[in-house]
């Protein structure tokens, strides 16, 4: 049964509200290798109380709705869900600790036909629960393999700028911890694709996958460090497409291409299978202070 466009855009997500600190901000950084060389001072910075940088990815896990495709009654076909897409912009830099509140809705719809799925886009406003400051505005494109179909459009957003077909700029490698996926589920995404071989087997890898908001969130560490000279609170934006899987314990490769001041391009490639794990990337920054 097709899905109805109209009762999707009007559906209402309950907002999400956490309170979170410094352990918050560190267990997630440790997620995405923050401290893997502990005598690294300036990785130490992320996971260390007295002088602690908070990854500006941290916005993807704060005030996390769930798994709402499942959760809620939209008559979408939530096992064949996949997600295509992220970006995400910061308003202001996120402090070390806080109170905050996630308001979620679905904003858009792409019709790909009923043999191809659909588009969903949906998007997530963070506030300072503090002075009801917007935090950052984060989007997510989710292909619906099931849901295709029902009479819309089959493009309502412009198809991604080519990466430059020249060498990069600058080639970052990013290790990730054996048990990168384990830290990361504690910070959110339970799902058992990510801890159980069996679930993991049984959706097509011989063992669990990392999570693609952690391989997101190990992307953006590395673009802090090449791009930011380690200052996270000069990041403004950034986004990618999702392509392939990351297992936990693989070094992830960036390309970076500069593009202008405080606007780079990024592939994100698993090194050791050379398989692209993030497409199409954009990271923007502001000047050093």
């Amino acid at each position: 049964m097709p899905i109805d466009p109209e009762a999707l855009l009007a559906a209402r997500i309950p907002d999400s509200i956490q309170q979170y600190g410094w352990r918050d901000c560190a267990l997630y950084a440790l997620a995405l290798g923050a401290g893997l060389h502990p005598a690294d001072e300036a990785e130490l910075a992320f996971v260390d109380e007295t002088r602690l940088k908070v990854e500006p990815t941290l916005v993807n896990v704060l005030a996390d709705p769930g798994f709402w495709l499942r959760d809620l009654p939209l008559g979408l076909d939530w096992r064949r869900t996949v997600h295509g897409e992220q970006s995400i912009r910061l308003h202001r830099p996120l402090a070390a600790e806080g109170r905050v509140r996630g308001v979620t809705r679905i904003v858009d719809l792409a019709d790909k036909g009923p043999d191809k799925g659909a588009l969903l886009y949906a998007e997530r406003d963070l506030f300072d629960m503090a002075d009801g400051a917007l935090l950052a505005t984060l989007q997510q494109t989710v292909f619906c393999r099931g849901d295709g179909g029902f009479g819309g459009a089959a493009s309502v957003r412009p198809a991604p700028r080519p990466l430059p077909e020249r060498e990069p700029d600058a080639r970052v490698e990013c290790p990730t911890s054996p048990q990168a996926a384990l830290i990361y589920r504690l910070s959110a995404d339970l799902n058992p694709l990510h801890i159980d071989p069996a679930a993991a087997r049984e959706a097509g890898f011989d063992r669990p996958i990392l999570h693609g908001m952690a391989s997101f969130g190990v992307a953006g560490h590395g673009l802090v460090r090449q791009c930011c000279a380690g200052a996270p609170e000069r990041v403004r934006a950034m986004s990618g497409r999702f392509r392939a899987p990351v297992y936990p314990g693989e070094t992830l490769r960036l390309d970076v291409w500069l593009e202008q001041p405080g606007q780079a391009r990024f592939r994100a490639v698993a090194a050791g299978r050379d398989a692209i794990a993030i497409d199409n990337g954009t990271f923007e920054f502001g000047e050093a202070q």
